[in-house]
């Protein structure tokens, strides 16, 4: 036999909190082996195929979400451009236009020095020698809808 007193315990030097979160309430149901001589749960036939099975409805759904979220971003893209022509068409419509306009045709919009628009059927390269009327501001199309569609820019 050993003369060895056992050792007296510092209750004060015990971490609660860690000792607590090192224990379980029902050891036998956790899924490891929780002692020296605790055998190892292996997964069964039935968790490798519910296992494979959640991958896959995780792959495809986020195959799903993935190809909505690009529908979406398809979906922002042409509400930008539709309200681009709604922005469009009330400068032109705000415009002094001298004619009927025709669906499908080109026509030319200019700034005045006064700030004000002008549409005219005559485009920046045709007006030859002479001055044209104002700034070039933008060659626009009326579209079927009567909504303006830009086709170029000015530097106005």
């Amino acid at each position: 036999m050993s003369d060895k007193k056992p050792k007296e315990i510092d209750v004060s030097k015990i971490d609660l909190d860690l000792l607590k979160r090192k224990t379980a309430d029902l050891p036998g149901l956790i899924e490891f082996a929780h002692s020296l001589g605790g055998f190892s749960v292996v997964p069964t036939e039935q968790g490798v195929i519910k296992g494979k099975a959640m991958q896959a409805m995780s792959e495809q759904t986020q195959m799903q979400l993935d190809m909505i979220l690009e529908q979406m971003r398809l979906l922002a893209k042409q509400a930008k451009r539709l309200k681009d022509r709604i922005d469009v068409s009330t400068d032109v419509y705000k415009a002094k236009i001298p004619f009927q306009p025709i669906i499908g045709t080109h026509y030319y919009m200019y700034a005045l020095e006064n700030e004000d628009l002008v549409l005219s059927l005559v485009g920046p390269e045709e007006w030859g020698s002479k001055k044209p009327m104002g700034e070039f501001a933008a060659e626009v199309k009326l579209l079927a809808d009567h909504t303006w569609e830009v086709i170029r820019q000015g530097d106005f």
